[in-house]
């Protein structure tokens, strides 16, 4: 047996890129009708990932995801919103600004 193929095989069963975590999203808009959680990682589809509103007014979702920087935002009734609890902001490729949360 080839140890050099082991060894890639092995590092990539095993790679980051590959790793998935789960990420809980939270929002409170107490007065919305619906919120949503659009993204890279849903191809920005508001159908993909509806949020919950709790008691509390925050509407929440848990997801998974891959390990790296994703874009996002909240879909607010039909309007997009930052999340003020984002690790970041940046640009998107319509140079619209939109959150950004890394998973590591």
């Amino acid at each position: 047996m080839d140890l050099s193929q082991y060894r890639f095989k092995r590092e990539e069963r095993y790679s980051a890129k590959r790793s998935i975590q789960a990420h809980n999203f939270s929002f409170k808009a107490p007065d919305a009708q619906s919120v949503s959680l659009i993204g890279d990682f849903n191809q920005w589809d508001p159908s993909v990932h509806p949020m919950k509103k709790q008691a509390d007014g925050f509407w929440t979702i848990q997801i998974p995801m891959h390990h790296g920087h994703h874009r996002y935002q909240f879909l607010v009734d039909g309007v997009p919103t930052l999340d003020p609890m984002a690790q970041g902001i940046v640009r998107n490729e319509k140079n619209e600004r939109v959150s950004l949360v890394a998973i590591s």
